[in-house]
């Protein structure tokens, strides 16, 4: 096993664990690294792959905690929303786009770590929120954000937190991963890496599930304020 092949598996250790612990954020660090280590259009479809099987591997511990109402209805929203971000498709529009999105979560994640009370939303705002999510992943491929933030105004407990977002990511996932494959890019070396990855992610999963255990709830949320700060730097600078 090669150099390169044993930082893939760190990269993959570190990133799922953090998906492990707190539900999202693996490609804030798996793409940035992994593009630099591989190519961009290695990296891509390689983390695309990887995703739903993270997704999964969280739902053997939390499915009894998804709520199902707002997953169906972020699903429905998203594709309804994606064809209208397929307009928007090249429109070269995607730096302010991302600029703007990027200022919301560091703006909202600051606002949330030092806030006495957060705002808790109803049911009904899980239609604006998918559909937004579904217009920015047709067409910027960041459908992700819009999620995060509407859980964390659903104020859940950490459980339910971490599995509704597996809940919502596994199918949209299963459809990114789907779609890389019928255009090809499932080459040699992105499956060889993915099969070598699995026995990686699966440690990972275990450990960070062990962790997320053990987080206090108050402590979980912050965690999540901070890495939806951290999501937004990235954008920003991406």
């Amino acid at each position: 096993m090669d150099s390169t092949v044993v930082l893939v598996l760190i990269i993959f250790f570190i990133s799922t664990f953090l998906r492990s612990v707190v539900g999202f954020g693996n490609a804030l660090i798996a793409m940035p690294l992994l593009a630099v280590l591989l190519g961009i259009s290695t990296a891509t479809p390689l983390v695309a792959l990887t995703g739903p099987l993270l997704s999964l591997g969280i739902l053997l511990f939390d499915w009894k905690q998804v709520d199902l109402k707002s997953t169906w209805q972020l699903l429905l929203a998203s594709i309804l929303g994606i064809p209208l971000g397929l307009l928007f498709l090249g429109s070269g529009s995607d730096e302010l786009v991302t600029t703007i999105l990027a200022i919301i979560l560091i703006l909202f994640g600051t606002y949330s770590l030092f806030a006495r009370q957060i705002p808790l939303l109803g049911d009904g705002w899980a239609f604006p929120f998918g559909f937004i999510a579904g217009v920015l992943g047709g067409a910027y491929n960041t459908n992700g954000p819009p999620i995060v933030v509407y859980s964390s105004l659903k104020r859940w407990n950490p459980d339910r937190f971490r599995g509704t977002l597996q809940g919502y990511f596994l199918p949209t996932g299963l459809l990114v991963a789907a779609s890389h494959g019928l255009a090809g890019l499932w080459t040699t070396d992105v499956v060889r890496l993915f099969l070598y990855s699995i026995p990686v992610n699966i440690v990972a999963l275990l450990a960070g599930n062990w962790l997320h255990q053990r987080i206090p709830e108050g402590k979980f949320d912050r965690l999540v304020y901070v890495l939806l700060i951290a999501l937004g730097i990235f954008l920003w600078l991406d």
